[in-house]
């Protein structure tokens, strides 16, 4: 005896296969065949189908099937039923048998124009792309945290006590976020970063991207200018071009964003996204004197400053450095801070710092765009925090990148110090080299990834229509690497980099 029951009946009905081993219900495969053929012009409108009982006893399936499956092509709108007649094909569809004979004989039609959108397109382009990160961490992953340091039992047994008791937090959330982890936030970012914010200017977010993505949407217009750094993270021009501002290239140094450079260029510019104090990816930071000359162009044209701030917690030498927005007195500067690097990037929580005079539209737009962010997570973060575990967690890790921060550039400097030049080193969790000789950067990163290493090109991070001068080098992360994976890896990078 066989599990598939194959049928060829005479007109109308082309062949019929069902699977009695499948998992998916015989009324539905019988269904879906029968819609299948219908769609495909093999069954003709009007065309008078077998009574349940007759094709029931054919297929070899009770009669109980057959009545589903024509119930369910009833109700849908493919047969028509007549009280002593019968079921037949819907003369109302428009598929017809002879259009669909003469498809076959035609050639294959040119491909039809593209019906997204204008802003869609804009998401699809090449520009667009943002690494994806696959597979178990490995040297030289970048802005992926010791996933082994994180108290996941912690996590678990506050995640387990607040599904016990879920309350509120399976309704609808406030679009600003979960009030207690604003209030929250607020006292960390003024405590360790000099902010002066209340928990009303914070907006939770999906991310730092979605928080970036709002910013563009809601204080840019079409065609608009908007500062970005060259290098400097992809995803901010990516968010920027899918609003519509036009992306305007403005070079870094070893203080930071060139202002006056900036200044020169795009003097109209309505908004200016900075990585002020750790420029990412070459790892500067901003110096004071360009801080308050970004902040006097801004207040002077009514401008916009994005502070991503996406690592300031990893600082080795030094204190941490007070925000960009601790700085502003005229409301000028929006603050992005993400979850990700300190927890977990699968967590998916961000949050934005919005002037006082923009509160409730940001609280609107946010609304707009997805309600709200998952409130659960929220919860859980806020007793996460209350309970003193993010602080120690911050203080255990911070001790374990700086550790492996040392093992990473010791072991270059020991094993490549004749081949490359390394970066500022002081903060975040990766560190930026150059080569010292000509050498397509790209191509190298590909014959690492061979090699079962994974680097980041340097000149990957400049925008596609950059003219300055690119640097060709390599972005290392070290943060979710061990030690002696981190040496080996560097093994690793001295070998191609002998015979390339």
């Amino acid at each position: 005896m066989t599990n598939t029951s194959t049928l060829q009946l005479a007109a109308p009905l082309p062949e019929l296969h069902l699977d009695k081993a499948s998992h998916v219900p015989l009324f539905r495969q019988l269904y879906a065949a029968i819609k299948d053929a219908i769609l495909a012009g093999q069954i003709r409108p009007g065309a008078q189908l077998p009574p349940s009982r007759t094709l029931a006893t054919a297929l070899g399936v009770s009669r109980q099937t057959v009545v589903n499956a024509y119930a369910q092509l009833l109700a849908e709108g493919y047969f028509t039923c007549t009280v002593g007649k019968g079921s037949f094909v819907s003369e109302r569809l428009p598929v017809r048998v002879e259009r669909a004979r003469k498809r076959e004989l035609q050639p294959a039609a040119p491909p039809e124009p593209s019906r997204l959108s204008e802003r869609a397109k804009a998401f699809v382009e090449p520009r667009m792309a943002l690494a994806a990160q696959e597979g178990t961490p490995r040297a030289f992953r970048t802005g992926m945290p010791a996933l082994e340091a994180f108290p996941f039992d912690v996590w678990t047994r506050l995640n387990a006590r607040r599904w016990r008791r879920p309350g509120l937090s399976l309704g609808y959330g406030d679009p600003s976020g979960f009030a207690p982890l604003r209030e929250l936030l607020a006292t960390h970012l003024q405590v360790s970063r000099g902010m002066r914010c209340a928990p009303e200017q914070i907006i939770v977010t999906t991310g730092a991207q979605q928080a970036l993505s709002l910013v563009a949407l809601m204080l840019g217009n079409v065609g608009d200018k908007a500062w970005v750094e060259s290098p400097g993270y992809r995803g901010a021009a990516a968010a920027f071009h899918a609003a519509g501002l036009v992306t305007c290239p403005v070079g870094v140094d070893s203080e930071g964003l060139n202002v006056a450079q900036g200044a020169a260029q795009y003097p109209g510019a309505k908004l200016a996204y900075v990585t002020p104090s750790h420029q990412y990816p070459l790892g500067v930071t901003m110096s004071l004197a360009r801080r308050m000359a970004l902040i006097a162009w801004a207040t002077q044209h009514k401008a916009w400053i994005v502070e991503d701030d996406y690592d300031s917690e990893y600082r080795y030498a030094g204190p941490v450095l007070a925000s960009l927005q601790s700085l502003d007195r005229s409301g000028s500067v929006l603050y992005i801070g993400t979850l990700s690097k300190i927890l977990f990037p699968g967590l998916r929580l961000g949050y934005l710092v919005v002037p006082p005079a923009v509160i409730d539209a940001f609280r609107r737009g946010k609304a707009a765009m997805d309600r709200s962010t998952a409130m659960m997570p929220q919860v859980v973060l806020a007793d996460f925090i209350a309970g003193g575990h993010f602080h120690r967690h911050i203080k255990r890790t911070h001790a374990l990148y700086d550790e492996r921060r040392g093992v990473l550039v010791d072991t270059l400097q020991r094993e490549l110090c004749q081949q490359i030049a390394i970066g500022p080193s002081n903060a975040g969790l990766q560190l930026a080299v150059a080569f010292q000789r000509t050498m397509d950067d790209k191509v190298f990163t590909e014959r690492a990834a061979a090699k079962g290493v994974e680097v980041r090109a340097l000149s990957s991070f400049y925008l596609d229509h950059a003219t300055q001068t690119r640097a060709s080098g390599l972005l290392l992360g070290y943060s979710c690497v061990a030690p002696a994976h981190i040496r080996q890896g560097v093994a690793v990078l001295g070998d191609l980099l002998r015979f390339v």
